[in-house]
């Protein structure tokens, strides 16, 4: 099992900027690939960023330029820095950690509790 606590949501008028936090228990033996996504009601979850244990980013065409993912390995922490938001930016994001329990076990997801974001035009 494994504990994650997302923060930084909030309401924004666009063009502001807000940055997400995600903090994963230290009771992990690694963690690979950390992500976020976001997810509006009636809709399907969807990708935003992603991160490698190696620190290689990947990113939504729609979010491309705008978002910064980076983490701290130390702390066991992802973030998600959002720049120039827009109002189609409006959703709940998760965080989403893939970890190993012990040498030689398969990858875990896990995932956060999500938190809002509120971009206003």
């Amino acid at each position: 099992q494994v504990q994650l606590v997302e923060s930084g949501g909030g309401l924004v008028q666009a063009g502001g900027s807000l940055r997400l936090s995600c903090a994963a228990s230290t009771s992990i033996f690694s963690i690979n690939a950390m992500g976020w996504y976001r997810q509006v009601p009636g809709k399907q979850r969807d990708l935003v960023a992603t991160i490698t244990s190696g620190g290689s980013p990947t990113y939504a065409d729609s979010v491309k330029g705008r978002f910064t993912i980076s983490r701290d390995n130390a702390k066991n922490t992802v973030y998600l820095q959002m720049n120039s938001l827009k109002p189609d930016d409006t959703a709940v994001y998760y965080c989403k950690v893939d970890w190993l329990p012990a040498p030689g076990f398969r990858a875990i997801a896990s995932w956060g509790q999500g938190t809002q974001v509120i971009v206003s035009s």
